[in-house]
């Protein structure tokens, strides 16, 4: 009786402390407090491709948002998880006219909100920020993932090397698998693709229930995942918790992934450079349908043309 007493005990106090100790782990962005206030939850994540060990040296130094995903939980309806180019043409208030991943070299995460406000008309409650090269270690604390695309690759740049089909993928092929571009002529919706693909089978990797019979993974989980990331002032343990529910709920049967309408994948201003240019004439009512839950499941977006 007293054994089943200690182990019922031991059972509740472990994912508590493991859950205060996480918590006490995560590294806070200086000084942003979002404030939200729109209708339904809107989660922001950023890739940060920063240099640094997980990602072979070209040459490049600093931070840039590589990966802008908005995640949006409405109060009723589908939950969506919506990948917006890196280099969307944007008016970044205080700068003009620039690809969208500038705004962090500009003014830091907190211009990639305002900014991605600015794109999508949601108001960002959460910012969740992931860098690239801690995408390695979160792979091969989970033992690695499965990862499916139909096509040979051999990029120099992001150094993946894939077969047509689906391969188990250590941390180090998983993070080529996120970054390639180059070599795909989707460009970023592609490599959009490929980035949700992996985040959504570390998601399916992780099975709450197993995780309880192996403390092990669960302390070099969470050693990684916290590693990784970085939040605003008022994401927590719990937080995280609910964006992953919602990252699942997005990726399933239920939910809506893609990206927004996309009239140029070659828009050409002047100044800018290449940009992707969203469709200005349907892209407020694809955003609105998103705030209000509306949009039919599935796949939405995709190349012009």
């Amino acid at each position: 009786m007293w054994t089943l007493v200690v182990l019922l005990v031991l059972a509740l106090a472990w994912p508590v402390g493991l859950a205060l100790w996480a918590n006490g782990r995560i590294q806070k962005v200086d000084g942003m407090n979002l404030r939200g206030g729109g209708p339904g939850t809107t989660y922001l994540i950023a890739g940060s491709d920063e240099r640094d060990g997980g990602i072979a040296d070209d040459g490049t130094t600093g931070s840039r948002a590589d990966t802008i995903l908005v995640l949006h939980v409405p109060d009723r309806g589908t939950t969506s998880l919506i990948s917006l180019p890196r280099d969307t043409y944007v008016d970044i208030p205080g700068h003009g006219p620039a690809k969208l991943n500038a705004a962090t070299v500009y003014g830091g995460s907190a211009l990639l909100v305002v900014a991605v406000e600015q794109i999508t008309g949601l108001k960002v409650d959460h910012y969740v920020e992931i860098g690239m090269g801690g995408v390695k270690d979160v792979v091969d604390a989970v033992g690695g993932v499965e990862l499916c695309w139909d096509a040979d690759v051999n990029d120099a740049d992001s150094q993946m090397v894939w077969t047509a089909g689906c391969h188990k993928a250590d941390g180090a092929t998983a993070l080529a698998f996120s970054r390639m571009r180059k070599s795909d002529p989707t460009g970023d919706i592609g490599r959009g693709l490929r980035q949700r693909q992996v985040v959504g089978a570390v998601m399916n990797k992780v099975n709450p229930t197993a995780l309880v019979f192996r403390p092990d993974q669960q302390v070099s989980l969470v050693r990684a995942a916290t590693g990784a990331l970085r939040v605003d002032g008022s994401t927590n343990v719990v937080t995280l918790g609910r964006l992953a529910m919602a990252f699942r709920t997005a990726n399933g049967p239920d939910g809506v992934t893609g990206t927004p309408p996309i009239k140029s994948l070659d828009y050409r201003p002047g100044n800018v450079g290449s940009s992707v240019l969203l469709d200005p004439d349907t892209s407020p009512a694809f955003w609105s349908a998103i705030a209000n839950g509306t949009v039919p499941a599935g796949t939405v977006g995709g190349v012009p043309g």
